[in-house]
This record gives C-alpha cells, structure tokens and sequence, in this order.
C-alpha cells in the first residue's frame, strides 16, 4: 500500500528515508526549518566507519568528560548547567556507561555500519547520480605507546567482530601515505572504513529527490503537531498545514522538542562539532583520526577537511575559537610541514550531533501513535549511518521485514 509521507528533518538522514520511500513508491515530502545547506550534514568527517564500534557513552568517559571541563581546548566538552533535560540525560549517560553496554552495543554498531556502507556502495552504482566515494580504510595514529597500546587493543576487539586490522608502524605507515611526513609511532590502520565529500553529496541528493518528485518546504518550522486517537493526523508550519499517512522525525538536535509536544521522552543533547577546509595542497590522502587530540582527517574533492571535539553544551551555533584553534594545532602536530592558514581558521563552522544517552541512534516506530516514525540519536554516526537508517524507515512503512534487528535501537527505551 502507497502512502503520503511527511519527514520532518532535511539533514541526512531524512534525505536517505526520502529516498528509499520513493523507491518504493511512496509520496515524500521533507519540511525543514532550515533551507537545507548547512549543519552538521555538511561539516561532518564524510565517514562510513564500521571500525568505529565504541558507542559515546562508555567507561571511563565521565572521568575524562571531568578532566576536560577544566580544559577549554579539549575535545570533548560538558558544559553543565542547571536544565532539566540536560541532568537527565547526564544521569541516564551515567547509567549507560558500562561495560556490559558496550559489549551489548558492539555488534549492533558495527552490523548498522556495515549495511550502511553496502547501501552506500549500491547507490554509488547505481547511475543515479555521481557522488564522491573511496574506501581507502581508516588510520588512527598515535604519538604515544599509551595511546598505541589502547587503540590495539580496540582493533584487536573490531578483529574479534570479523574485521581486518593491522597494527602499523610509522613505516607501514609510510607506505599507504608517502607523501606525508607524520610524526607519530605508528597507526592501526581498519580497512573497512570509506569516505566521502559531504557538500557533493547532499546537494546531488537533494536534486535528484526533487527529480523522483519529492516535495521540499524549507525554512519552515514545525509550530504544532495536530494528533487524534493516537494518530497524527498533520502537522502545522508557519506556512502551511500539511497532512499525511505517515510522519517521520528526523529534525536532529531538534527532535526531542518536537516529540515533546507529543509527549514522548525523547532524550537528546546537541553535540557540536567543528570542521576546517583547507583547499591549499596538504599531499593527504588517506583518512586519518589523530589519536590523542581526536582529530578526524579526511581527504575531500577539492579540500582536506580537519574536524573535531563533541561539545555538549545546548543548542547554539557560536564558534568557540579557541576549539577550532586546538583542531588546527593538532593537524601541525601530527604532520610535519602542515600549516592551516589563518583563512581556514576564520571560515570554519560547526554543527550539532543529535547525542542520545547512550550512544545508539533511535530508530523505530512509537507505542502511542501508529504512524509515527522516529530516525534521530545518531551522534557522530550519523553521516555513517544514513542510508542504514532510510532503508530500516521505509521498510518499517511499508511494513516489511526489516534489514536487520532494531533491538537497542528502540524510541522509548528511556521511558521506564
């Protein structure tokens, strides 16, 4: 059965449920309060990255979270403040950071990954459009045996999961990267992982959307949410209002306000992150995480792109300098000869990570309202993440059976 879809949220992953849905026939359209051409879906690292199996909220993460406050340059930062949502979220993270959760977590992270990257693959394929892809796999160089030793000990456990990864020398790395003088130890290279230009990919989404007939209403926020015996029947904008079968939220960081005006506890805190574009000549190649900064590196068309830090501290777009400074600072470290030119630094922008607790996305239908759909939480993976998610939405829409399992990934898990 065809349906009228409503899918609130234009980042990534709304555009990948659009575009599942109208593969199946479905009529989409996307609402979103902005016009589509910044946030966190446009300065993200472009990772797909089945290496990356750790979900946030994990031991040892409160004592460093902690240790960083004190920190203005550190890359992850907890800005406390006396809100109500962020001390329940703060304390539902808390509960989350076990051991047992991130064993549980392991394989469900990894298993979403990987279909991402096949999902990926298959659009890349299939002539629809022509996107920026490479899977050149992914390095995380150290500088310290200390750090060495932690992300062996990581790749060991991602070698467990069936993945390749090798532990390489500063020479092994040489190898995979000649042009580059680092100076580091050495690096665990994964050679699962891919990368992409996000600012190629989501405009050609976006037009080929619009192509298969997808409506957008940009800069266009939800004012109200209109529901009737346990189904949405529309939803208002200062526009328009606009009616459907069926609604998605997928508004990112925005999400959990939205769902309150249904009365779902949607636990979120915007993590913000930054990037830096540096179109001179770096001679990078490879993608690459710097250990000890948390630093991501990639390789895009055009530019290499250094991004960083998770500040958790509300919704708000200011760029704090001093972490962008830290971000352009570690990239010299780590490369001998790299300089980030002040005009990199003074262009550089954020955008805000949809953080659950603990640290797996939302993705999946709602107990008190039938046709509603959630798709956000992703954190740092939602780039990853993104035609994993449409695909697992449209298929729940269509009432099929799903590409895998959504346990863990249930909307109302922090309900109880």
């Amino acid at each position: 059965m065809k349906k009228e879809v409503v899918i609130i949220g234009g980042g990534i992953i709304g555009l990948c449920c659009a575009y599942y849905l109208q593969q199946d026939g479905h009529q989409v359209t996307i609402v979103d309060k902005s016009d589509i051409s910044s946030g966190a879906s446009f300065v993200n690292a472009g990772y797909i990255t089945p290496s990356h199996i750790i979900p946030l909220a994990a031991p040892g993460m409160i004592t460093k979270g902690l240790k960083w406050m004190l920190n203005s340059s550190s890359p992850f930062y907890v800005k406390p403040r006396l809100d109500a949502d962020f001390l329940k979220w703060s304390w539902l993270f808390k509960k989350s950071a076990t051991a047992k959760h991130v064993e549980r977590s392991i394989p469900i992270i990894k298993d979403i990954n990987l279909l991402s990257r096949e999902l990926y693959t298959e659009m890349k394929k299939s002539n629809d459009f022509d996107f920026h892809y490479e899977r050149k796999g992914l390095l995380m160089c150290y500088q310290t045996d200390k750090e060495g030793e932690a992300e062996w000990k990581m790749g060991q456990r991602a070698i467990d999961e069936g993945l390749n990864v090798q532990n390489l020398t500063k020479e092994g790395v040489k190898k995979l990267e000649p042009n580059v003088d680092f100076n580091i130890k050495g690096a665990v290279y994964f050679d699962s992982d891919a990368h992409m230009t996000p600012t190629d990919f989501m405009p050609q989404m976006i037009t080929l959307l619009r192509q298969k007939g997808v409506q957008f209403y940009t800069n266009a926020a939800i004012t109200d949410l209109h529901f009737v015996d346990g189904k949405i029947i529309s939803v208002q904008t200062s526009k328009r209002t606009l009616k459907a079968d069926e609604f998605i939220l997928s508004a990112g960081s925005w999400s959990s306000t939205l769902a309150k005006k249904l009365r779902i506890r949607l636990p979120l805190q915007a993590g913000k992150g930054y990037r830096i574009d540096v179109k001179e000549h770096t001679g990078i190649t490879m993608p690459a995480i710097l250990a000890e900064a948390k630093v991501a590196v990639t390789p895009m068309q055009g530019f290499t792109r250094f991004a960083g830090t998770m500040e958790i501290g509300g919704i708000n777009h200011k760029i704090n300098t001093t972490r962008v400074k830290a971000i352009a600072k570690a990239a010299e470290t780590f490369y001998n000869g790299l300089e980030i030119p002040s005009n990199a630094i003074k262009n550089a922008a954020c955008g805000l990570r949809p953080c659950s607790p603990d640290g797996l996305p939302y993705i999946g239908k709602t107990k008190n309202y039938k046709n509603l759909t959630i798709a956000t939480g992703h954190a740092m993976m939602g780039w990853s993440l993104g035609p994993a998610t449409g695909k697992l939405v449209s298929e729940l829409i269509g009432e099929k059976a799903t590409s895998m399992s959504l346990e863990g990934f249930e909307v109302e898990r922090f309900n109880s």
